[in-house]
């Protein structure tokens, strides 16, 4: 896809959503990476549900310490993966606590050093938290820039630096986030919306039949 092209698509997103934001609800740093490590193969819903009671009573690494293993799963167990997740989260508290004083550090390598962080998480925090023009390739985001022709690639690393190349510079503060909200709600992955898609005229889609 041309450069010329990609630049409408983003004009396009932005003009309908010029501040788009994550549908996760957090309160700080700290809950945002808690929220974004729960979100992993789980929806937004599922995990807001969960996180506002869970940060009524523990919302810093050292209340989820003193809370425990045990009681952090009651308030993760509606939550895909519920075990996994809460041991990550409390290893990534003491972490935190042990190394950063317990604040979420901004760099990369920080980030996955935590238990439960990989590259994706690692570059929401950044981008949602931090401001950084980082590119989380998640499912949605994998699939539509495959089939949208933005950034074609067989792995997530492959999209991902695709898209940072691919995208200018003036629409990667939001991208990451017009990319999601548009693969989650009208790119649907099994009956993509086509006739209400705003860049229905851009994409590559009907063209070469990807994804």
């Amino acid at each position: 896809m041309k450069k010329e092209q990609i630049k409408q698509i983003f004009s396009i997103f932005q003009s309908i959503n010029p501040e788009p934001k994550t549908e996760l609800i957090y309160n700080s740093n700290f809950e945002l990476l808690i929220a974004v490590m729960l979100s992993a193969q789980a929806t937004d819903i599922s995990v807001n549900k969960a996180s506002q009671v869970l940060f009524k009573i523990a919302n810093t690494p050292s209340q989820i310490l003193e809370l425990g293993k045990e009681k952090l799963i009651q308030y993760i167990k509606s939550i895909g993966l519920y075990k996994n997740k809460a041991k990550n989260i409390i290893k990534t508290c003491e972490i935190l606590l042990q190394k950063h004083n317990g604040i979420v550090p901004n760099s990369q390598k920080d980030l996955e050093q935590l238990a439960g962080v990989g590259r994706k998480t690692a570059n929401v925090v950044r981008n949602v938290a931090f401001g950084e023009e980082t590119m989380a390739v998640d499912t949605h985001i994998f699939r539509i820039a495959n089939r949208i022709g933005i950034a074609p690639g067989k792995t997530p690393l492959e999209v991902e630096l695709g898209l940072l190349k691919n995208i200018p510079k003036q629409f990667m503060q939001h991208a990451h986030h017009w990319l999601i909200l548009h693969g989650r709600y009208i790119c649907k992955a099994r009956v993509p919306q086509c006739k209400i898609c705003p860049i229905e005229k851009l994409c590559l889609y009907k063209d070469k039949n990807l994804f």
